[in-house]
């Protein structure tokens, strides 16, 4: 069996500056348009907290535009008509009565705040066309997105049609726009809102989110601002240091367990704020459709989350193994499945491990130990001034595999004796066993 390298280990002049991280997000995305009205969205939350989440995200719920997607919004301030369900009461009523409610169950509650865009049709629009991008005919100019394999930056850009663009760089007015978006923040964190989702939020100047989040902690000191930043390069990154955001979302669900590139990606991202991680997301496929419902992948992918880094998020029917795609305009409460299978148990399990794991509610310095054809991929977590965590995965689905138990002493720097295995599984004095698709995590005491 190879012997893995062991950690180096770093200055703590190289660490970050510790942060208060004790109760670090672990994020419930509750999908609107599944769920359906605000007063059904309330039915949820005795189970979301029941697994040991401390926030729910909600996403956009805004009344849309012409596509009726929830990512086109029209106007910021009514309720979509599927969410307003029967009643006749006002969108700040039904939605401060959401966030009551889920404070009572210890929840806080994150909105997706998307202000790189709006529907072409918007109120926005029509008031201040000086805002937004436009063609040469003077039309209003759609985002769009390229293929990173198209090197010609051509032939496989998706556009966005239903959405207009806001020009930031080059609006006349841009002091008008950014006062438009710190009324709004104003708005909504005076209802209650404890957090935002800055979506695509790599898309607007640093200099432009740090007037809007500095508004709103004017408000509430503790609000927290969420960037997400995936399928963007390094420097757009980068420019966000200075805005603000207290984390940032990361491209672990991608990772193969053997590649390189998400410590580089983890390191890069620690310099300027934790991170979040996710095994799905409302844009990606299902987890279970793309494993033709394999409960042990969908196990496997949340326990990893959880321990690689600071904050964790779970979409809507992940815990059921859910496999129909969410989708933005046509999903419905109807879609509601019958569950694959039922992780709840097992996400509470996991969700109470990281509460109660400080390293795992910091964003420490990270190692990959392993090497690409190492049957076992060994992580080694440090933590500031807390205990370090071995995550060891056999991501094989079909041969067990085993890890030498005075090996992952070693690295833990101290005797197999003072070893203790988060979530407790087969012992065994010379070896770790690792079942198929399975994935063990150890400290040390």
């Amino acid at each position: 069996m190879r012997r893995f390298r062991l950690p180096i280990h770093t200055h703590p002049s190289d660490h970050m500056p510790h942060q208060n991280t004790s109760d670090a997000p672990r994020i419930y995305n509750l999908f609107p348009l599944l769920a359906g009205s605000t007063e059904n969205w309330e039915s949820h939350l005795p189970r979301i907290a029941s697994m040991g989440f401390n926030w729910v995200f909600i996403n956009p719920f805004h009344y849309p535009g012409f596509s009726g997607s929830l990512y086109a919004v029209k106007d910021y301030y009514r309720l979509h008509p599927l969410f307003q369900g029967g009643s006749q009461e006002e969108a700040s009523t039904l939605l401060g009565r959401f966030i009551s409610a889920a404070h009572g169950h210890g929840l806080r509650v994150m909105m997706d705040l998307v202000i790189n865009h709006t529907s072409k049709d918007s109120l926005l629009a029509e008031a201040h066309p000086e805002w937004f991008a436009h063609e040469p005919d003077g039309s209003l100019r759609s985002p769009f997105a390229v293929d990173p394999d198209d090197v010609d930056n051509v032939a496989k850009r998706t556009v966005w049609g239903d959405l207009a663009d806001i020009d930031f760089e080059n609006t006349p007015d841009r002091e008008g726009l950014v006062s438009y978006w710190q009324e709004l923040v104003r708005h909504y964190v005076k209802l209650g809102f404890d957090g935002f989702r800055g979506d695509a939020a790599y898309k607007i100047p640093g200099d432009v989110w740090a007037p809007i989040i500095a508004v709103a902690r004017d408000s509430n000191p503790d609000a927290m601002f969420f960037a997400e930043t995936l399928g963007c390069q390094p420097k757009e990154v980068l420019q966000l240091k200075a805005a603000g955001f207290d984390y940032l979302f990361n491209s672990s669900k991608w990772w193969d367990f053997r590649a390189d590139w998400l410590m580089k990606q983890y390191a890069l991202f620690r310099a300027i704020a934790p991170s979040i991680a996710f095994p799905e997301s409302h844009d990606t496929e299902r987890l279970a459709e793309e494993n033709s419902g394999d409960e042990r992948v969908s196990r496997l992918r949340y326990l990893f989350a959880a321990a690689f880094s600071s904050g964790l998020m779970l979409t809507m029917g992940y815990e059921y193994g859910f496999r129909r795609k969410l989708n933005v305009v046509t999903t419905r409460p109807e879609d509601w499945e019958t569950p694959s299978f039922d992780l709840s148990r097992f996400i509470g399990e996991v969700n109470a491990m990281k509460a109660t794991t400080p390293v795992l509610n910091e964003e420490g310095p990270q190692e990959l130990l392993s090497g690409a054809d190492d049957p076992v991929a060994a992580l080694i977590r440090r933590g500031e001034r807390t205990a370090s965590v071995l995550t060891l995965i056999n991501p094989d689905a079909n041969t067990e595999s085993r890890f030498s138990t005075a090996d992952a002493a070693k690295i833990l720097g101290c005797s197999p004796q003072q070893m203790r295995e988060l979530l407790p599984g087969p012992t065994n004095s010379d070896w770790i066993t690792l079942p198929p698709l399975a994935i063990r995590l150890f400290t040390a005491d």
